[in-house]
């Protein structure tokens, strides 16, 4: 059977078609539709020992254990410092993730968004394993948990892609995210993989209702992307199994909600922790740690802000800055690795803000009783710049299909924003909106996508 699958950079969605021939959505974790993209493990090392088990037996067990043996001949080491009992969990995806996280976030390895690391450049071999192992497991236990849910086995998928998974490395980059994720996907279970452009299934989805032909603009802000899609849709279309003749133009860039999360944390809660203030000397803090620290979508940057060298800088620089008591909770944050605890503070605050005025961050995991309120106006100056970047994608798109839209249909978690309306509306026009579902919309048009290819 086939699924339409949102491995999304916030949240995994699945989606089937039921007996009426409507999309229903599959329960992943509690019952709950959406299972946030995070991964987290007692030791990395774990996550390859976990694939290895599920592909015993399987057509690429001898692949695989060749290319990670030296990783699988240390695992009775690792179990054992680690102490783990035979068939105890090591290895936590969604909410359970976030959970084990936030109570040991200096004993494990975290990660979230891991889509938004597939397609960057000059990663070597060995990481590009990682990945894939990573996004293994991760499909893995998805897949399992939707057919405990639907008591069949699933086979066949459309796996949604943002246009572009990287804003630099073109094509390079989107063949190695492309692949990263086919690769584990078969690994997963499915032996038929199709992709589709999420913002075109989103538009595929709003298509199904339309009474009459329109020109659509999708705008689908992701967590981790943003993508405009300019699309040909209504009657005459939709039934059409080949569509690449209605798609009119398409624009993407790695800039998606996380980025606006980084944003409001580093410019609104770093200077808790030191940004803007100086050494004794006068001069001024560099920005560089406070950013590393923020940037949770970028492995190069987390990698040098959490490696002892930089405990060992940050260290030495505490003994020269103005502000001790300010600085040492950057080190402490360091230390403890709960860069991804401070911008999910970033991100309760953004989604908050959309419609209430202030919110009140709790940052009691870096000083007692430490919090800062925050507002409106903290979240339009925080992020201007992404919301611009936002803004440029869709008026490329506009340009490039060299027609006005009849309509924009936003969707993704952070499309619903009020600051992004107005931008959209202030530099396009009075162009009709509509609203989809905010997480919706791209599995459901995946899944009718996947009903037209395999059935």
């Amino acid at each position: 059977m086939f699924v339409g699958f949102d491995y999304g950079s916030s949240n995994c969605a699945m989606g089937v078609m039921n007996a009426q021939n409507a999309v229903e959505l599959v329960p992943l974790e509690q019952g709950k539709h959406y299972l946030p993209s995070t991964l987290y493990t007692h030791h990395s090392a774990l996550v390859v020992d976990f694939v290895a088990q599920h592909l015993m037996g399987t057509a690429f067990e001898q692949d695989f254990k060749s290319q990670r043996q030296a990783l699988l001949n240390s695992m009775v080491r690792i179990k054992s410092d680690l102490d783990l009992a035979a068939g105890e969990e090591s290895l936590f995806i969604g909410r359970e993730a976030i959970s084990e996280y936030v109570q040991f976030p200096e004993e494990g390895y975290f990660v979230k968004s891991p889509k938004s690391f597939f397609g960057a450049t000059g990663l070597k071999q060995g990481q590009i394993n990682f990945f894939e192992d990573i996004a293994t497991a991760m499909i893995l236990k998805i897949k399992q948990r939707a057919e405990a849910s639907l008591q069949y086995a699933l086979t066949q998928t459309v796996i949604g892609r943002p246009v572009n998974f990287q804003a630099v490395g073109g094509e390079e980059s989107n063949q190695q995210a492309l692949g990263i994720l086919e690769r584990a996907a078969k690994r997963a279970g499915f032996k038929d993989v199709a992709f589709l452009y999420e913002p075109l299934a989103a538009g595929i989805d709003y298509e199904s209702d339309l009474q009459q032909d329109q020109k659509v603009l999708v705008i689908d802000i992701g967590g981790g992307t943003s993508d405009c899609s300019f699309v040909q849709m209504g009657p005459s279309f939709r039934n059409s199994n080949e569509r690449d003749q209605d798609f009119l133009a398409h624009t993407g860039k790695r800039i998606g909600g996380n980025d606006l999360d980084i944003a409001l944390s580093y410019h609104a809660l770093m200077p808790l922790l030191g940004l803007g203030s100086k050494f004794k000397s006068g001069l001024p803090l560099p920005n560089q740690p406070f950013w590393q620290a923020c940037k949770i979508n970028d492995v190069n940057l987390q990698s040098q802000f959490y490696s002892q060298q930089h405990a060992r800088e940050l260290l030495t620089q505490l003994r020269e800055v103005e502000a001790p008591e300010l600085f040492q909770r950057l080190l402490d944050l360091q230390q403890n690795k709960q860069g991804h605890q401070l911008v999910q503070q970033g991100e309760a605050a953004k989604i908050a803000l959309s419609s209430a005025t202030e919110f009140n961050c709790e940052l009691g995991f870096l000083a007692p009783q430490l919090n800062k309120v925050l507002s409106r106006d903290d979240l339009a100056l925080a992020v201007d710049d992404a919301i611009m970047q936002i803004v440029s994608l869709a008026k490329q798109a506009i340009k490039e299909a060299g027609a006005v839209p009849d309509v924009i249909y936003l969707t993704g978690g952070s499309a619903q924003s009020p600051l992004i309306k107005a931008a959209l509306v202030e530099h396009l026009g009075n162009i009709k909106m509509v609203n989809g579902d905010h997480f919706g919309s791209v599995t459901a048009g995946l899944t009718k996508w996947a009903s037209m290819l395999y059935c």
